[in-house]
This record gives C-alpha cells, structure tokens and sequence, in this order.
C-alpha cells in the first residue's frame, strides 16, 4: 500500500512538473492528461485494496522536529471519509485535464490563446496532488500542509491570464483564506500544548470550554476556505480565472477541504458540544439564505454558480451541524452532498465553458436559444441545474432528502427553525435556475447565440461523463459513506 500512495503522490507531481517545462503545448497536453489520467487509476486502486476498511501508515518525525514526542508526523489514512474526497478529486481531476485541452486554445471565443498552457497544466496536477494530501492526511499537521498548498496553487490558477481583474481576484483569494487559516495554526499550536497531539481525535482530550474554542478556530478557518460568511466575497470574483480552474475549484478542491476538516473532527470527536454544533448550523442556514438572495443580482452565468457554491458547501456544513447535534441522518446528507453536488456543479460550470467557447460571452441576458444550437451542451446544463436543485433522481434530491429528515430527526424548535429557511433556499434555488435555464436554452436565438455549438470532442467527452454521474454519484457516495463508523 505504500508503494501506490507513493505513486498517487508522485504520479501528478511528476507529470505536472514534466508538463510545465515542456515547450510544446501538444506535448504538455499529452502529458497532462496521461497524468490525471494515472492518477484516477491509481487512486482508484487505492479505494478498491482498502474499502470498506481502513488503512493507515505513520513515518517517524524528521530529525528537526524530534523534539515533538509523538508517534509519527507524515503518513497517509485511507477510510471512507477520505475515500469519498478522493473519489471526487480524482475523477473530476482527470475530466477537468481532459477538458482543458481543447478548452485553453486558439478556438476559444472568449480567450483565444495557448499562452500559459503549460503552466496551467502543471499548476492543476499539484493541485490535484494537493488535494489527495489533504484526502488522505493521518492528522491535523499534515492537513494543514497540504491545505496552504492548495491556497497557493489556487493563487496561480485564479491569476492564469495575468490581467488586473485576475490578479486582484487571485490576490483577494490568497488574502482571505490565509487570513482563516491563522486560525487553524493558532488551534494547531494550543491543541499540541494542551494534549501532545495533532490527531483528528485529540479535541475530546481537552476540557469543554478549551474544545469549544479550538473547534470555533477550525471551523472559521473553513468558512474562509469554503467561502462562508462572512469570508465568502472571493469566490464569486475568483470567476476571473479559466472555466477549467473554476469548475475545479468550486466542485473538487479548496472550497470542499474547509468542509471536509469540519466533517473529519465531527466524526472522530465524540464530545463537541450541541452548542458548537447549532454555531456551525445556524451559519450554513445564514450563508444559504445570503448566497440565493445574491442570485438575483448576477448577469455572468459563472458568478450565479459561484454563489450558488457558496450556498451549497453551506449544505455540507448543516449535514455536519445536525450530526453534531446528535443527528446521524443529517451528517450522512452533508457528506453525501460532497460527491453530489461535486459532480452536478462541475457539469454545469464545464457547460458554461463550452458556451463561452463558442460564443464568447457568459452574459444571461444575451443568451437565448442555445439548445437548439448546442443540444449536447443544453441537455448536460439542465442534468446539472436538475442535481443541484434537487429534483429526483438526480444525486442532488438523495443528499437534500436526508438533510430535511435529519432536520426533522433532530426534533425541537431547532430542528424546524433549521428546516424552515433551508426548505426556502431550496424552492428559490429551484425557481431562479429554472427561470435562468429558459431563459439561455430556449425562446429566439439571439444574435449571440448564432454562432454557438456543441464544443470539441474532449469538452463533449467531459459533459457526457458527468451526467451520467449525476445519477450514479449517490450510488458510489452511499457506498462508501455507509462504511464510516458513526
């Protein structure tokens, strides 16, 4: 098993550093996706070896920390939990490469260059390394190291076209999420003192109040991370970056590793009190209503997807809320809305790519008409709209069903104060993409919309692929959840 995280590891870093010193953009493509694409196999050899067990593996500390006295610093950890990021990383990894080859060249509308491919292609595979490190992290240390670096690989990406929109949405990225992620190291250092541990466990070893407070630390460090209010302003202008970077970003990597932290201390800490709990429930429940009320006013079809990531990876967190509350039912609706809505947003963004790439403009109001000029792309759009809405039987309805039951589970005032402005995010949500999606599908074909169409083979490989596992998706995640010992 060592060998092959070994190879998980250096599989992408090895290909993207490959990928960035090539010289000829071909050849970097070839490479990028030859890596991904190793990657995805060999992550999905990983899963297969261990599921539905886990597997785990501490090296000795390095000779200038010796003075830490714990077992092991660096390692890796492969259970469910890490299994379902994993998935989600891998899979979307290799499509999002996949894509990108036809996405990032001269027949792109909107941005009609191959300036930068190379280093775009080597950026996105130590991203994809990075997050696997944050997957498949044996303790909190290794964790947050693994989590800075996805911050600066998202800095470079968000940054790709060096214009001044892109480098002060790339800048504002940085800034706000090292900002949060003071917090993680501030609650690195006192849980050490305090209990000679970084394990994911060592919450419990603490007093009430202490635990209360390191808890409160690592959740704001991922509400900046997953773009929560109030840190959520750099999601939406982190649409500067290429559709490929934001379909990433938003459906696999940053924002997903603040709710994943949540979720694995929520799980391996059996004594988080209810009031931390109802905190991190009452802030989802705030951010949702916030990120609909902002759909509004959003013309960019990219900035209506970001906000609604935003109120999405606010789902999660009410899952891991209610589960800490005492609701199982809940966090299993949190955690399997990570694959879901992985996979139903990453279709819609890479769908909003191929339009700009035939149209150059992602503007609503000029849109209209495309199905019947992209019919692959209008049909992988509405899958997309359909998972993330909630409509049956794509992914999105399983994880918002057992979200409302867990809600009702938890009994009580809080459950229904909870239920009640979650049930009108989920009705808006609805009504607003609907009325969005016939409004850019269908009716007169706009001048804009005359020359759209259905993009490259690659980019239409990547649509067909995620829809498909817009309904497969809670089929792989109930899968592996299910093995997680509550």
């Amino acid at each position: 098993m060592e060998n092959l995280i070994l190879c998980l590891f250096l599989v992408p870093v090895v290909g993207g550093i490959i990928a960035g010193v090539v010289r000829k953009p071909k050849v970097a493509d070839v490479v990028a996706v030859l890596a991904a694409g190793g990657t995805l196999v060999v992550a999905g050899i990983v899963i297969l070896a261990t599921y539905p067990g886990t597997t785990s593996q501490l090296v000795s500390t390095w000779p200038w920390v010796k003075k830490l006295v714990v077992d092991g610093l660096f390692g890796y950890l492969v259970d469910p939990l890490g299994m379902l990021l994993l998935t989600v990383v891998a899979l979307l990894g290799f499509l999002v490469v996949t894509y990108s080859v036809s996405y990032l060249g001269r027949g792109n509308k909107e941005h009609a260059d191959v300036e930068g491919k190379q280093r775009h292609h080597f950026w996105m595979l130590i991203f994809i390394a990075s997050m696997i490190g944050v997957a498949l992290s044996p303790n909190l240390l290794q964790l947050y190291f693994f989590w800075e670096i996805t911050t600066v690989c998202s800095w470079a990406l968000i940054s790709h076209y060096r214009n001044e929109e892109s480098l002060r949405a790339g800048f504002k990225a940085v800034l706000m999420t090292v900002s949060g992620g003071l917090f993680f190291a501030v609650a690195l250092v006192l849980l050490y003192v305090y209990t000679g541990s970084f394990n994911f466990d060592a919450l419990d070893k603490v007093s009430p109040h202490l635990r209360a407070l390191l808890f409160l630390f690592f959740v704001i460090a991922a509400w900046a991370k997953s773009a929560q209010v109030p840190f959520y302003t750099w999601l939406p202008d982190a649409m500067a970056a290429p559709t490929t970077v934001s379909m990433y970003l938003h459906a696999a990597a940053m924002v997903k590793a603040g709710v994943f932290l949540v979720a694995r201390l929520a799980i391996a800490n059996y004594h988080i009190s209810f009031g931390s709990g109802l905190l991190v429930a009452v802030m989802a429940v705030v951010t949702m209503l916030v990120g609909v009320y902002l759909f509004f006013f959003q013309d960019d079809l990219k900035r209506l997807l970001a906000y609604s990531t935003i109120t999405h990876l606010a789902y999660i967190l009410l899952g891991v809320g209610l589960g800490v509350m005492g609701s199982t039912t809940g966090l299993l609706g949190g955690l399997l809305h990570i694959i879901n809505h992985a996979m139903g947003k990453a279709v819609l963004f890479l769908c909003v790519g191929a339009i700009s790439y035939t149209t150059g403009v992602r503007s609503i109001k000029d849109l209209s008409g495309l199905s019947y000029k992209a019919p692959i792309t209008s049909i992988a759009f509405f899958v997309g709209m359909l998972t993330i809405t909630g409509v049956p039987p794509f992914a999105g309805f399983w994880s918002k069903f057992f979200l409302f039951t867990g809600a009702v589970d938890l009994g009580g005032s809080v459950g229904y104060l909870l239920l009640i402005p979650f049930f009108f995010e989920v009705v808006v949500a609805f009504a607003w993409f609907l009325r969005v999606g016939q409004k850019v599908f269908f009716g007169e074909v706009s001048p804009t919309a005359a020359t759209a169409g259905d993009p490259p083979a690659a980019m239409t490989t990547a649509l067909i692929v995620l829809s498909v596992m817009c309904l497969a998706a809670p089929l792989v995640g109930l899968a592996i959840i299910q093995a997680i010992r509550f």
